[in-house]
């Protein structure tokens, strides 16, 4: 008889993001006529920009001739490849552009990248995380170690015996907190991993909204990380493409463990398992690393990040405590009142009809914190901070 994997049992009743959207839906079914400010998931509320969507019109307009592309190679056009290894190069991390994978996303690559390690290795979640992370290695029936965080630590744990794992987890800017690694901090991590055999899964999804000069926006900026780390990246946040998907993974040819080169194990991965990202939206992606795309991104992005300044300006006027909002689109801040997360969250949705996401979704640590993400429009932030201001002096 066939057996199911029964690791998914194991998984909590429902994903984070899922049941939040349930939650909602009821109510704006019994409250047809609020106005929901929806301030939860992180999907932006941009368009793509001109440059981009300019090459995606070139890549059809391609398609319908002589220069129609059929399947594209499994680990990435050579013209992407290049960008964005180019766009590291100029980070300083000197990455060649045969270790840029691309992929269809972050999200899919961080579950996907675990096919390269053995399922008794076990993984190390720094708490609060993005819970795609735990999740993905429950369904491999792979031990996790959590290492929790708080305000004592500004969220952003340090190397310690109880860190030891085979694989370690690290988003930086992060997912939710908002907080973020500086070089020496990162380094500690860097030195850790490479003394005890580890690999860093770096998480760098939001690295475009890194506006002080002493965070790294690539672990491969620090020396030593190009034999204990994988990086993944995704222009979901940073162009807009959450609807449209592209991500890459970048993986060192000096990452070898067992003897195995980790680069060579992903090219037979790649090339087994999927067929490539389409033409059309990578020549979209790779206007996004021109000057003109860069520039247009960046305007963009300095949209949400004004949407951070005024919920923390709102924030500084009711003395809530927070972290991120500068280096990241998110805020992370301490429920008021001593409420739990959930009954804030229910708290918010009932009384101002504002949605965000509670911590405790985030690992147990998170229990009592709250995020706000930056995503959405200007006018429904500016009004969801007049809400807050109302409901909570």
């Amino acid at each position: 008889m066939l057996k199911p994997n029964a690791h998914y049992a194991e998984l909590k009743d429902s994903y984070l993001f899922y049941n939040i959207s349930q939650k909602v839906k009821a109510y704006a079914e019994a409250h047809p006529g609020a106005r929901l400010l929806r301030l939860g998931i992180g999907d932006v509320s941009l368009p793509l920009c001109g440059a981009v969507i300019k090459a995606l019109h070139e890549a059809v307009e391609d398609q319908a001739g002589r220069d129609f592309h059929g399947y594209m190679p499994e680990c990435g056009a050579p013209f992407l490849r290049k960008a964005v290894a180019e766009h590291y190069r100029r980070h300083g991390a000197m990455i060649s552009d045969d270790e840029v994978f691309i992929s269809s996303g972050a999200s899919d690559e961080l579950g996907d990248i675990l096919d390269l390690f053995d399922r008794e290795s076990t993984a190390l979640v720094m708490e609060p995380a993005y819970p795609a992370y735990v999740d993905a290695n429950v369904m491999a029936g792979r031990k996790i170690i959590r290492l929790r965080s708080g305000i004592e630590n500004g969220f952003l744990p340090s190397p310690c015996g109880d860190a030891k794992a085979d694989l370690i987890y690290i988003c930086s800017p992060n997912n939710p907190t908002g907080s973020v690694f500086d070089r020496a901090a990162l380094r500690k991590w860097v030195d850790f991993a490479n003394e005890n055999g580890s690999v860093i899964l770096f998480d760098a999804a939001y690295e475009a909204f890194i506006e002080d000069p002493g965070v790294p926006h690539s672990i491969f900026e620090l020396e030593g990380a190009q034999t204990c780390a994988i990086e993944i990246c995704s222009l979901s946040k940073t162009a807009g493409f959450t609807g449209t998907r592209l991500g890459y993974t970048v993986i060192p040819k000096l990452l070898v463990r067992g003897g195995m080169c980790l680069d060579d194990m992903w090219v037979r991965n790649r090339t087994t398992k999927t067929n490539g990202v389409s033409y059309i939206i990578q020549k979209g992606g790779a206007a996004v690393f021109t000057g003109e795309g860069q520039k247009q991104i960046k305007e963009n992005i300095g949209v949400y990040k004004q949407n951070a300044r005024v919920l923390m300006n709102a924030l500084n006027k009711l003395g809530i405590r927070y972290c991120g909002g500068r280096n990241a689109p998110y805020v992370w801040l301490e429920c008021p009142g001593g409420m739990k997360s959930r009954e804030f969250f229910d708290f918010l949705l009932e009384k101002a009809q504002i949605i965000g996401t509670p911590g405790s979704g985030f690992g147990e640590c998170g229990e009592g914190f709250f995020r706000f993400s930056c995503f959405g429009s200007p006018e429904d932030t500016e009004e969801a901070a007049d809400r807050l201001l109302r409901l909570l002096r």
